[in-house]
């Protein structure tokens, strides 16, 4: 009987002994993240609830690391718009009188100079015109002559000259087609014939009903309504012609509700487009709208655009960059650093060793040049991943294999 009470008492013994023994060395057999946590838990004490990754020899040419720097992020606004003509530089080739088009010599998209011909009309006012001044030339021609005739008599001594009166009269009368003949010089001119083809109208006592309208201004041809045959009109739209001086372009944008009160007129634009990548072309803001879209709430702003080659078509779409106040100096990394991981937490990965790596959660704000503003979770100088972060953030997410 007593060696039966004995049993129970010993076993209990090697039960608190292995009790005992488990628990003293039960730190040695941490898990794998937690010893991997050690050494950064002691230099940064909120490591201590960040998950950290060690990467084996062979995974470590997937990442690239740097340090946390200091960059000067450009305070900018940015929107889409698209490229227009200057219509403040464009205009309506009309006649300046009413005729059929006899012929036109420039097409769509020419790019043509002042003075050069557009087209040609047969312009019946033009024909009056010149009727009137070669019949203006024919009676100058002979009241010449009757005054030279008077002058000679009246000046003849033998009895047989005219009177003084009638000297008189054969000089009002020269007089008078001398001012008719100038006002009828004038009356051609005014459609655009030179002193040379009047000259030679006169002369040949020939008409020529062609009235040339020339370009107005050096530019590009928009718009071309020019047939042969015709019947055009001044201000009888449309216009034979369009035309723009396109040495600069409008770009019309609308920027959001919210930045409209930074658009200022006068400030410069940087504009870029989809068919010249990595280039961007000049401004400056010329006009900002006085409403808002109540659909789309936004704000329409124009520029004008220097384009000296002529490049950028009307309807190109384009987006502009407008500095609104100084750069702000921050810490940054470049955007390939940052991970937004699923639930939407902005992370990137801290090392000290470069081989066991710790995920912080940040905050960031600016971005630049390929860079991101860093406005909490880092300090300058440490090393990150600067390349292949989401790498990282895959295997500490990826399933156990089995």
């Amino acid at each position: 009987m007593q060696k039966r009470s004995k049993l129970p008492i010993i076993v209990v013994v090697v039960l608190v002994v292995i009790a005992a023994v488990a628990i003293r060395y039960s730190g040695l057999f941490k898990s794998a993240p937690e010893a991997e946590k050690t050494e950064e838990s002691k230099a940064n004490p909120a490591a201590a609830d960040n998950p950290t990754v060690e990467l084996k020899e062979s995974q470590l040419p997937a990442i690239k690391i740097g340090q946390v720097e200091r960059h000067s992020f450009p305070v900018e606004i940015e929107a889409v718009g698209s490229i227009d003509f200057d219509e403040d530089l464009s205009v309506q080739v009309f006649p300046p009188y009413q005729g059929k088009i006899i012929q036109a010599f420039a097409e769509l998209g020419d790019v043509v100079t002042k003075g050069q011909t557009l087209y040609t009309i047969d312009s019946p006012d033009l024909v009056q015109a010149e009727n009137a001044l070669i019949a203006a030339a024919a009676q100058k021609v002979l009241f010449d002559k009757e005054l030279v005739r008077a002058t000679k008599l009246y000046m003849d001594g033998s009895g047989k000259g005219v009177a003084e009166r009638e000297l008189e009269q054969a000089t009002n009368d020269q007089q008078t087609a001398e001012g008719a003949f100038k006002a009828a010089r004038e009356a051609v001119r005014v459609f655009g014939k030179t002193d040379e083809e009047i000259n030679r109208m006169v002369d040949l006592r020939k008409i020529d009903p062609s009235l040339v309208v020339p370009s107005p201004i050096d530019g590009q041809i928009t718009a071309r309504f020019a047939q042969p045959g015709l019947l055009v009109q001044p201000g009888n739209a449309p216009a034979p012609y369009s035309m723009a001086d396109i040495s600069t372009k409008w770009m019309l944008a609308s920027v959001m509700e919210s930045d409209a009160p930074q658009i200022q007129v006068g400030q410069p634009v940087e504009v870029s487009v989809l068919a010249y990548p990595g280039r961007t072309f000049s401004g400056k803001i010329v006009k900002v709208g006085a409403s808002v879209d109540p659909l789309l709430h936004r704000v329409t702003t124009r520029s004008t655009i220097l384009d000296p080659k002529h490049e950028l078509l009307p309807s190109m779409i384009c987006s502009f960059k407008i500095s609104t106040r100084q750069p702000v100096d921050a810490l940054a990394i470049p955007e390939n650093g940052v991970v937004r991981e699923g639930d939407g937490r902005l992370t990137a990965w801290v090392t000290t060793d470069k081989r066991h790596f710790l995920q912080r959660e940040l905050k960031v704000g600016l971005r630049s040049e390929g860079r991101d503003q860093i406005l909490d979770g880092l300090k300058l100088g440490e090393t990150v991943v600067t390349e292949g972060a989401v790498f990282l953030s895959n295997i500490l997410y990826a399933p156990p294999s089995d």
